[in-house]
């Protein structure tokens, strides 16, 4: 692990890199705008043609600012739970008798940024891209981060221009939920980008991708910012929307740079520097030092897990529940907290106790080392027989907090419970791939664990996709293929319940199974910390992994 005075040395010496104008210059922008200049942990712009890779952080800057879904979360409020709201569908209902069928009531008079209608065709459209593969717009490269976060929905169809059909597979009371991920880009403008194509290209799939590929370069959304200029792995440069349907989200700020940095000393070197007003989880050894320039630093609590997602596989070392019981409980999640200068939250699960899924499992997560050698002496193992563990992980990336030095942590910590652990860096996005091809793919590398931070804020991404047998890869991210009758049984009652406070009441069951079957090692909730300059106002940090820079302005 780096020591502190490392760190310093090397946020020093980014400091003065940057200082002497080594980076983030920014060309053309003119010096009467309203400019805000963001650093992301990402090492490339997320993607922008309408469903965003790079985790979450691709959501939170390159799908919520340029593009809308059906529905979206709440991100006014930093005090209450960020709650399901109406977005580009006014209203929605599943059918008494089909619990199957869905249909959503669209909202009139909004249009796409080159100024096409957005209607029930659009939504179609949209659905086709990502799951019709017969579809002139289908786009592999979309699917990946896009059909596992809705794995029930299979077909749209228009019933007039301001309603349509959903239809899930199976009954799924979680699809509204779900659909906060598919991001409604212009069909028209994408046929604009078809058109231009050259006739010589006759393979309708490469047509496909060409025309994507300039859709990414020239995005068309609904949202309250505008594509202005796209340099890859450089810089994404949005403007804002002046026509944007929502007046209460209609921006006061002009411009929006987003930039790749995806090493925290670099981040804080460049906010410390002047080069940017914003940054994503700064090196927690210059808190001090960031707030004593003005800086704002901003947190809260957010459903959001850092775990390691273990194996399951023939001869994984996780097969014995009383090894993983042992590594939870292994943990100083107390001291971690402190390294990280109190900017985590210490796990009892998935979720806290006290929320509606909590369910009061009977296995308490804490650090009770010699409980945990205690179970590994019964499984077998001791500090001359330790049991070998290899995890992969990465060093930057979406809400993986400051990774390399909290596995090292925790290296350290299991070594007194006779683990030896090692690891399979990689880098963020080829981590965020293999989540989904699983713990037998050979990108896998022989690791025993992946460690990818993951949202809570729905049953589907907090639990579901990790513990049903039927979200093995390629279909979502149970990497670890856990999963068994009883998880299943738990999971389609509460998926079939559609009365809010039964469904809570089915997922607390689930919870409390999950924790006590233990195929995560629980480490850290992410309170995601971000230093902002004072001069950007109406900053709201809700209880969420997203926050929304529409409402935002600059003095």
């Amino acid at each position: 692990m780096q020591t502190r005075s490392i760190r310093i040395k090397t946020l020093a010496a980014a400091v003065a890199m940057l200082a002497a104008g080594a980076a983030l210059t920014l060309p053309g922008v003119a010096q009467a705008e309203k400019v805000l200049r963001i650093g992301m942990t990402a090492g490339d712009i997320p993607r922008t043609l309408g469903q965003p890779d790079q985790g979450f952080e691709g959501n939170r800057f390159t799908g919520i600012p340029m593009y809308d879904g059906l529905t979206q979360w709440d991100l006014s409020q930093k005090d209450g739970p960020s709650v399901l709201i109406p977005d580009l569908a006014e209203s929605w209902e599943v059918d008494a008798k089909d619990n199957t069928v869905w249909v959503f009531k669209l909202r009139p008079g909004v249009t796409f940024h080159d100024g096409s209608p957005f209607n029930a065709d659009a939504v179609v459209w949209n659905v086709g891209k990502v799951l019709d593969k017969s579809a002139p717009q289908f786009d592999a490269s979309q699917v990946g981060v896009t059909a596992s976060r809705m794995p029930t929905l299979r077909s749209a169809r228009k019933i007039d221009d301001l309603t349509v059909e959903l239809k899930t597979s199976e009954p799924d009371s979680f699809l509204p939920i779900n659909l906060t991920n598919l991001y409604m880009a212009s069909p028209a403008h994408w046929q604009k980008k078809l058109a231009e194509v050259p006739a010589s290209v006759t393979d309708a799939a490469e047509r496909s991708q060409r025309a994507w590929a300039a859709f990414a370069v020239d995005a068309s959304g609904t949202g309250p910012f505008k594509m202005a200029s796209f340099v890859p792995r450089e810089r994404l440069e949005l403007v804002k929307n002046d026509q944007y349907w929502d007046e209460k989200r209609r921006p006061k700020i002009d411009r929006v740079v987003l930039l790749p940095l995806p090493e925290a000393n670099a981040r804080t070197a460049a906010l410390m520097s002047g080069q940017v007003d914003w940054i994503e989880a700064p090196a927690p050894d210059a808190f001090d030092a960031i707030k004593s320039r003005g800086f704002v630093i901003y947190s809260n609590e957010q459903p959001h897990v850092w775990p390691w997602q273990l194996s399951f596989n023939e001869g994984s070392p996780w097969l014995d529940r009383r090894v993983r019981h042992a590594a939870n409980l292994c943990v100083n999640r107390g001291e971690l907290k402190q390294l990280l200068g109190g900017m985590m939250g210490e796990p009892k699960g998935t979720v806290p106790p006290g929320h509606p899924w909590w369910g009061n499992p009977t296995f308490d997560i804490k650090y009770d080392p010699e409980a945990a050698r205690k179970l590994m002496a019964e499984a077998g193992y001791s500090k001359a027989k330790p049991i070998k563990v290899k995890v992969q992980t990465s060093a930057s990336g979406s809400g993986q907090m400051q990774p390399l030095p909290m596995n090292e942590y925790v290296q350290q910590n299991l070594k007194e419970c006779y683990f030896d652990v090692t690891f399979d860096v990689v880098e963020w996005n080829t981590l965020f791939t293999n989540w989904r091809k699983g713990a037998k793919d050979p990108s896998a590398n022989g690791s025993d664990a992946i460690n990818v931070s993951y949202a809570s804020m729905d049953p589907f991404f907090a639990m579901v996709r990790f513990v049903s047998t039927k979200t093995f890869p390629p279909v979502s991210n149970n990497w670890g293929y856990f999963g068994n009758a009883e998880i299943d049984g738990l999971i389609a009652a509460a998926r079939t319940t559609f009365t809010p406070a039964e469904r809570d009441a089915a997922l607390a069951k689930l919870h409390a199974r999950v924790v006590e079957e233990a195929p995560f090692v629980w480490i850290a909730h992410d309170v995601g910390p971000r230093a902002i300059s004072p001069k950007v106002k109406g900053v709201v940090q809700p209880k969420s992994w997203f926050i929304d820079i529409a409402t935002m302005s600059i003095d």
